[in-house]
């Protein structure tokens, strides 16, 4: 990646920012762990009630509300040098109320593994700690590597959602996990084939009947946003499905946890 030249976000606009950045808002969980893990904890100001992880990562941060609806009063009040977004995390609209603010944000969009050292590196410029960006960069590449994925892929399915478990039966809806968005991408890259197999599809929903029609080796059950559990893998099984539950931040949460995601997810291909 090209570190001359001005700094801009993953959407392509520029940042003009203070040097150092000594005060940030994060409004995306996966980021406010991100920058815990390269020693900038200290640095978050403002951070969402999602961020959650590590735990009492943040005593001294303000919590602003979630990553849909943040309190843009008590942000700006904060001052902060940056805030972080994401794009499908946040609404356009309040990256908007925070730009017209005079707040410098920096939206990230990660719609594949392949785009993710990017976005890190990016990011590592943009905080002045672009050695933690290449070593975490470097991380997830080794990770790949040692995860090569069989030369026969796994058919599965991953749930993100169920409509009404107390309706239950083949009408109930359940909302998957397509292969557009980043977590459809790294289990595709990770050897899994993604049910259904529409490559544009985001996060389609079928029927129970459907899902069963779908044929799926296993049906992962993320424990977010949905909390899927012992029971749902269980109703599953009673319909001849074979249902694993898995770390929903292994799938979603791209950042320090991802060369560990990787090598976890890897396993389920084979």
């Amino acid at each position: 990646m090209n570190a001359t030249g001005p700094l801009r976000d993953d959407l392509g606009d520029e940042l003009v920012l203070a040097s150092p950045v000594e005060r940030i808002v994060s409004l995306v969980p996966n980021l406010s762990e991100l920058l815990w893990s390269w020693g900038l904890g200290d640095r978050l100001v403002g951070v969402t009630e999602w961020c959650v992880a590590p735990p009492d990562g943040f005593p001294h941060a303000c919590r602003v509300r979630g990553t849909k609806n943040p309190d843009v009063a008590a942000i700006v009040s904060l001052a902060p040098d940056l805030v972080l977004a994401n794009e499908e995390e946040n609404r356009q609209l309040d990256v908007e109320r925070l730009r017209a603010a005079g707040l410098a944000v920096h939206v990230t969009r990660v719609r594949t593994l392949a785009a993710l050292p990017e976005t890190l590196h990016r990011l590592g410029r943009a905080l002045d700690v672009p050695e933690a960006a290449a070593r975490l960069v470097e991380d997830i590449e080794e990770a790949l590597a040692a995860s090569e994925p069989p030369s026969r892929r796994r058919p599965a399915a991953c749930a993100v959602w169920r409509d009404d478990p107390a309706q239950g039966g083949d009408e109930e809806g359940w909302w998957l996990l397509g292969r557009a968005p980043y977590a459809g991408d790294l289990l595709d890259r990770i050897g899994l084939e993604v049910l259904p197999a529409d490559p544009e599809g985001r996060y389609p929903r079928c029927r129970l009947a459907e899902l069963r029609a779908l044929d799926p080796g296993v049906v992962l059950l993320p424990d977010e946003p949905y909390a899927f559990g012992p029971a749902d893998a269980a109703e599953l099984g009673r319909v001849g499905l074979r249902a694993v539950l898995v770390d929903g931040m292994d799938l979603w949460w791209w950042g320090p946890r991802t060369p560990g995601a990787i090598a976890r997810l890897a396993q389920l291909a084979r």
